[in-house]
């Protein structure tokens, strides 16, 4: 039987009807959590830059999570790069609802702490790109998520004008209730700043004023959130 068939189903503002791709899981529980509350993983297709031998050595509390998921029908890879995961030969001919990658990072080293500009600049990189590649992966009206802290020194990383250079420019902003999973719930508490966009021609101007609670919409647009005690204020972007 096609379960995906039976009732739609939400949680937060994810429903079962949608397809969306996972990018860069950790131990896949945000994926399970999804696709346990919509009882079918069959929409779902989440992805790890691991190759699953690693994956499996460094995130085991994984090996449940992948297993539900497998069981539920969702289409499981590994080894995606994030920079050019629209040529992948698993995904370069899908298009997507919904593109999440739940707080990207380039890569902790014995050298290098956040606050340091050569990681921050390597983090930015990594978010860019992201971007680039996820534009080009979405359906009419799709959306791309990201999850991310903006308290110091991630808030120097400027994902809303990172965005915009991929042609993508922020729609709203909105508290996302999704229980406690393991890959998110070790983050700090984060300070949420409220930002302001104008638009002028193809310049787009990102300040910290609160004074404005409009958001611009254009042709493609970019989701992103922010961590907050255990809940997640999320910055969403759709195509118009």
């Amino acid at each position: 039987m096609n379960i995906s068939k039976g009732k739609e189903r939400w949680i937060d503002c994810y429903k079962s009807s949608q397809k969306i791709l996972l990018v860069g899981e950790g131990d896949f529980s945000f994926s399970a959590c999804l696709a346990r509350a919509f009882r079918t993983a069959e929409n779902i297709v989440a992805t790890s830059y691991l190759k699953r031998e690693l994956l499996l050595q460094y995130h085991w509390t994984s090996i449940p999570h992948l297993e539900e998921l497998e069981r539920l029908g969702c289409l499981l890879l590994y080894k995606i790069d994030v920079y050019k995961m629209h040529t992948h030969p698993n995904l370069k001919n899908k298009k997507f609802d919904i593109i999440i990658f739940n707080f990207p990072h380039a890569g902790h080293f014995d050298y290098l702490c956040e606050h340091d500009t050569e990681l921050i600049a390597m983090h930015k990189e990594l978010v860019e790109a992201y971007f680039k590649s996820a534009s080009k992966m979405l359906t009419e009206g799709g959306e791309v998520h990201l999850r991310h802290r903006d308290d110091p020194p991630y808030d120097s990383w400027n994902v809303v004008l990172l965005a915009s250079k991929a042609g993508l420019t922020l729609k709203e902003k909105f508290t996302l209730n999704i229980p406690k999973v393991a890959d998110l719930s070790n983050k700090d508490e984060v300070h949420v700043l409220k930002m302001k966009k104008q638009v002028h021609g193809d310049e787009i101007q990102v300040s910290s004023e609160e004074d404005d609670d409009k958001y611009i919409q254009t042709e493609k647009v970019v989701a992103f959130d922010d961590f907050l005690s255990q809940k997640l204020d999320e910055l969403k972007l759709s195509y118009k």
